[in-house]
Formats: structure tokens, C-alpha cells, sequence
């Protein structure tokens, strides 16, 4: 009997360290489009090339786990 094996997909976990005051309207666009509002926001996204993107530009604001 074959079973299948499900691939858990990698995801990176994200918290919001900084304050988004002072930010540029782009840093603050992409942090909200990452569910990440207040410091102290946790949220857990797929490990994509997309979401890299967004870590990169905000990435003196937030830390991130694998």
C-alpha cells in the first residue's frame, strides 16, 4: 500500500521589532501587507521569493526565524 507523504511547505516567521513611525510610505505598505501593524506583531509567511522581497525592504524593522 503506497502512502503519500505531504510536503510541509517552508514558511519564515516575522516579527516587527521597531516602530514604523518615520518610515517611508513604502516600508509601512509592505510591513501592513505582511500582517505586521505594532511592534511586537508576529506573523508566519511562506518562504518565497515574494516575501524575501518584502524582508528586504524593511529589514532594519523586523527579525526573522526560519
Amino acid at each position: 500500500m503506497a502512502t503519500k507523504k505531504t510536503a510541509k511547505a517552508a514558511t519564515l516567521t516575522i516579527k516587527l521589532t521597531k516602530s514604523l513611525i518615520g518610515s517611508t510610505k513604502k516600508q509601512i505598505a509592505t510591513a501592513e501587507a505582511l500582517g505586521l501593524r505594532k511592534v511586537g506583531d508576529t506573523t508566519t509567511q511562506p518562504d518565497n521569493a515574494q516575501t524575501k522581497g518584502k524582508i528586504t525592504v524593511i529589514n532594519h524593522l523586523v527579525e526573522v526565524e526560519a
